[in-house]
């Protein structure tokens, strides 16, 4: 049992623009899929090499990414309203970084491999709508790193940040 009624997961999916298609009654049906779980800060969520099992929306809070080399140093974060764990979870290659909670601790929704399936198969259009919010997600990273990379680009060949 969700603690967050399926009132304000409709409105929270409404506010942060995920599975936006979804009607009430999708998302109170999504939410048997689904699983609630808390981490403190610095609480390993995912650990790099592991195959994603699940995907998370973050709910409340932080996590950062950082490199096995590096565990000390986070090389990116994600807050609330944000799809984490969705690459490996699709692809079924092991996590190239670590996924932990920031300071202040996270809430994530997880829908797991085996929830997930059943989902596709009792209720396709949500799986479906889950799907598209993935892609929209990994979109928004590829983008991301596109403009890193080009600002990067400009530093070392001397045109400075543009």
């Amino acid at each position: 049992m969700l603690s967050i009624t399926s009132e304000e997961l409709f409105n929270f999916f409404q506010k942060h623009s995920i599975c936006e298609s979804l009607t009430k009654p999708d998302v109170e049906s999504l939410m048997n899929y689904l699983q609630e779980k808390e981490y403190s800060g610095g609480d390993t969520i995912s650990d790099a090499g592991e195959v994603g099992e699940a995907l998370g929306f973050i709910t409340k809070g932080k996590v950062q990414f950082s490199t096995p080399d590096d565990p000390n140093n986070a090389v990116g974060k994600q807050g609330t309203g944000t799809l984490v764990g969705e690459m490996s979870f699709f692809d079924q290659k092991p996590r190239n970084l670590k996924m932990s909670a920031c300071k202040k601790g996270a809430s994530l929704l997880i829908l797991t491999r085996p929830m997930y399936d059943r989902l596709k198969v009792q209720e396709p259009y949500i799986a479906v709508n889950i799907l598209e919010n993935a892609i929209v997600s990994l979109d928004h990273l590829v983008r991301d790193m596109g403009d890193d990379i080009s600002a990067l680009g400009h530093y070392v060949h001397g045109f400075g940040k543009r």
